[in-house]
């Protein structure tokens, strides 16, 4: 695991953004894996900068996304359909039939499910993963659990990510009970990851994924028995 610390949120979206950009550079076909949240914001907006610029093509490449509400559609403005679309899909020149995010109001979850494993095996797998990290040390919706599931599942949010996430909505009743979400072997399954921590607040779970100690109850500790994953954080989350 590879550490790079920056000074600030700003600097830490323009390395993240380069290191993606460098990935299509290298590989213009990439699949990419994409996550949601406030972390990743400035990376997409420096992303979009570097598409208008001709420094990132995102013409040959396809994106997974990491999860999704359940059960919320996808013109919700709380859904991450939504969210991508606004952030980056319709800034850069990604193709839509290459785009592809869990469907939050699928009937027969467990088919989606399984629909989306075999279209991340059928796209070749994914090259280069971005992950955000929660305040208890989830990546994508896994919680922390005794037992956690390997592939795409429907999930039950914990009280805490409940919390965490109700600023995004009007209260914390509106805030979704479940989620769709890729498991820790779809993750682990990325040639590369990049995570990316930012902001005193996650202090704690940066420190605790970077003790080497690998536990459930913090599922992105799993993330030290990676091949090639690299940290990028901000001085703030790094000294807490």
């Amino acid at each position: 695991m590879r550490v790079i610390v920056c000074e600030n949120y700003e600097e830490m979206s323009k390395v993240a953004a380069n290191m993606v950009a460098g990935q299509l550079l290298l590989k213009p076909e990439s699949v990419l894996g994409l996550a949601t949240g406030s972390t990743p914001i400035g990376m997409y907006e420096e992303l979009v900068r570097m598409n208008k610029a001709g420094e990132a093509d995102f013409s040959k490449a396809k994106s997974f996304n990491l999860d999704e509400y359940y059960p919320l559609a996808p013109d919700n403005d709380q859904s991450y359909h939504y969210f991508m679309n606004e952030h980056l899909f319709s800034k850069v020149n990604i193709k839509p039939e290459n785009i592809n995010i869990p469907d939050g109001t699928a009937k027969d979850v467990q088919a989606e499910c399984d629909s989306y494993e075999q279209r991340i095996a059928q796209a070749g797998g994914i090259d280069l993963q971005i992950l955000g990290i929660g305040n208890n040390g989830h990546i994508g919706f896994n919680e922390p659990e005794e037992a956690l599931h390997s592939r795409t599942h429907l999930t039950d949010l914990t009280e805490d990510t409940i919390e965490a996430n109700a600023r995004f909505f009007a209260s914390r009743d509106e805030v979704p009970r479940q989620a769709l979400t890729m498991g820790m072997a779809s993750i682990m399954g990325a040639r590369k990851i990049l995570l990316l921590i930012s902001g005193k607040g996650k202090h704690a779970p940066l420190k605790a994924v970077l003790s080497g100690k690998i536990t459930t109850s913090v599922p992105a500790s799993l993330l030290n028995l990676h091949a090639d994953t690299v940290v990028i954080t901000d001085r703030a989350a790094y000294e807490g």
